[in-house]
């Protein structure tokens, strides 16, 4: 793998999930308590091998640079070649905006030529996902391909949000269409389709060639899905791989967080007693930024009977609660508790998402709702009980009932 480069396309705005993304991109919004979003395909790329990583940005990116300089220099070497660099926008060769994918990669070609490759690994670093991309570029390898497209099976209600690719008996694309509205299905499998997953391997000459091509076409979209992929199934040797889950899991965990509630529903999941993503496997560690904060903590236990909602006592039921967060004499139920967040006495949060730094006041009474860093929620304060008193606040309620507060969102932050 040492001559394989990893590209992680990191620069969307994330716009359906606002206002997680209103201060931050969408590879850096907070997932699992103490994880971001980009932390997954990162990990992917140390367990499988790769150690040269670019990460292309534009939106909202101090808080994911911040982030990776951190929680993540620290696992590379660069005297033995080895690095994961942020890349803002240089506008070396345009002075526009990112206009797709491809030419995100276009705008830095002379970075990615710079490091002589012989393979490039273009990834998405707002998927929550285990997978080995060795197993991915030796499969490409030995397929001669030019390029290679991690393959996933999903519904065909589901395939209108992606590329769907058609295949012949040995994996080779022969049809490819980018978010159909009637597409076409595997043989005889009539509910399922063949879906991109947005990872691709090129031979890196072949790219690059492919990349200047596109840049020349003024009606292109400059992007993989829409333009290249379409362009080359035709004349050049395509293959999909069907995605190999390293979750070991009963079913292959993917997750595209890219709305508030797909977002809930992915962090609740895993408060389950056996939740699909493992995050407890040594044998393929997520990783992220680790701060230096103590044990969480539970204090004042009531025993005397009374309404479990009114006894004063520090208590976690089915959550994930983080380092340095305190349960003060409060309780969560169904949870994820984020680092030094706080519940106070007698206060009750259900079925909810707590940044680091949250601070939720005596009495409160919080149910589904998904609360941004370093909110303090005053004394006795009602959420998601009722969604119109919700809305006249000013916070966010998702097709799904989520309550979302962000940062400044009526209640005030601690500094």
């Amino acid at each position: 793998m040492k001559d394989v480069l990893a590209v992680v396309l990191a620069g969307g705005k994330g716009a359906r999930l606002e206002p997680l993304t209103r201060d931050r991109a969408k590879p850096a919004v907070p997932f699992g308590g103490i994880y971001r979003i980009i932390d997954f395909t990162l990990s992917n790329c140390l367990n499988s091998g790769m150690r040269r990583i670019l990460v292309l940005t534009q939106y909202k990116a101090m808080s994911l640079d911040r982030h990776i300089n951190l929680g993540w220099r620290d696992f590379f070497c660069r005297e033995l070649g080895e690095f994961v660099d942020v890349v803002p926008p240089q506008q070396r060769i345009d002075e526009q905006w990112y206009q797709g994918t491809a030419d995100a990669v276009y705008q830095n070609i002379y970075t990615l030529e710079k490091e002589r490759p012989s393979h490039v690994v273009i990834l998405a670093g707002d998927h929550i996902y285990k997978m080995d991309y060795a197993k991915l570029v030796q499969y490409h390898e030995q397929q001669k391909a030019d390029l290679t497209i991690a393959a996933l099976t999903v519904s065909k209600e589901e395939a209108t949000a992606f590329g769907v690719m058609q295949v012949d008996s040995e994996q080779r694309v022969i049809g490819f269409e980018e978010k159909p509205k009637d597409p076409k299905t595997v043989p005889g499998e009539p509910d399922d389709c063949l879906a991109s997953m947005g990872i691709y391997v090129f031979n890196a000459p072949f790219l690059f060639d492919e990349l200047c091509r596109d840049a020349t076409l003024p009606e292109s979209a400059h992007d993989f899905g829409k333009n290249i992929i379409p362009s080359i199934i035709d004349s050049r040797r395509v293959f999909a791989f069907p995605f190999r889950d390293e979750n070991k899991g009963t079913q292959a965990y993917w997750r595209d967080v890219g709305t508030i509630d797909s977002y809930y529903d992915a962090n609740l999941e895993l408060t389950n007693v056996e939740p699909q993503l493992n995050l407890y496997d040594d044998r393929w560690p997520i990783r992220t930024h680790q701060p230096n904060l103590p044990p969480a903590k539970t204090v004042f236990a009531a025993w005397e009977a009374g309404d479990d909602d009114t006894v004063r006592r520090g208590e976690a039921l089915d959550s994930i609660v983080c380092q340095g967060a305190i349960l003060s004499g409060g309780v969560a139920r169904k949870c994820v508790i984020g680092p030094r967040a706080r519940i106070n006495s007698y206060a009750l949060v259900e079925e909810s998402i707590l940044f680091a730094g949250v601070n939720i006041g005596r009495r409160c009474r919080i149910r589904k709702a998904i609360i941004d860093k370093g909110v303090h929620v005053p004394e006795g304060t009602e959420i998601g009980y009722d969604h119109d008193a919700d809305r006249a606040r000013g916070f966010t309620v998702s097709p799904g009932g989520v309550v979302v507060i962000a940062k400044a969102d009526g209640v005030l932050p601690i500094n």
